[in-house]
């Protein structure tokens, strides 16, 4: 028992939680460049609006058989026939409107990949970048949006994209190492620092 308590993480990890754990340690906070995983964070924080991350993290597995393995090109060309059979998935949360809108936002996810080269090139422009190390020491320390999930999210909605208001920029942010927010105490913190290059 020691040993486990002997592993500090941020305060929103519940450890009874095994998915969030699992996430917490080996994903939250790390920096991706793959435009594929992108797509994929942006897709999944979208569906999260109103919801837990939780909520979404467990039906990850789902959403990644149903949308083609977050294929933007794929997602791009979907059309009626599999809007109805998305809307009729238990796998995945069953919301038309947030259907609707990743399949719009991967269409405007491959003109961002046409005009910048890739998504990752567009994205990381929001940090100059290079990852955001904020002092994160409490629970109540955590923020909901930021000036750069502001800027992002006023980007993003002027070329169309759907559900990407500042708070949801923000936690994608936080997802793919934009912005690293674990606490000082998190033993994932300085791992994840020790790997900027």
């Amino acid at each position: 028992m020691r040993e486990r308590n002997a592993v500090r993480r941020c305060p929103w990890v519940d450890p009874g939680k095994p998915e969030y754990v699992d996430y917490h340690d080996k994903e939250w906070g790390v920096p991706v460049h793959d435009d594929r995983l992108l797509f994929e964070f942006l897709t999944l924080e979208a569906a999260q609006a109103g919801l837990s991350w939780y909520t979404v993290l467990r039906k990850r597995e789902n959403y990644r058989a149903a949308f083609d393995r977050f294929d933007p090109a794929k997602v791009a060309r979907y059309g009626g026939r599999k809007v109805r059979e998305l809307l009729a998935d238990p796998g995945i949360i069953r919301n038309r409107a947030k259907i609707l809108a990743a399949i719009e936002n991967a269409r405007r996810f491959l003109e961002i990949q046409e005009e910048f080269g890739s998504f990752d090139a567009y994205i990381w422009k929001f940090v100059d970048g290079r990852p955001i190390v904020n002092e994160i020491r409490e629970l109540s320390d955590y923020r909901a949006n930021s000036r750069e999930s502001d800027a992002l999210s006023g980007d993003l909605r002027r070329r169309g994209f759907k559900f990407v208001g500042s708070t949801i920029c923000y936690a994608h942010m936080q997802a793919t190492g934009m912005v690293n927010d674990h606490t000082v105490s998190c033993f994932r913190r300085r791992e994840i620092i020790g790997g900027y290059s």
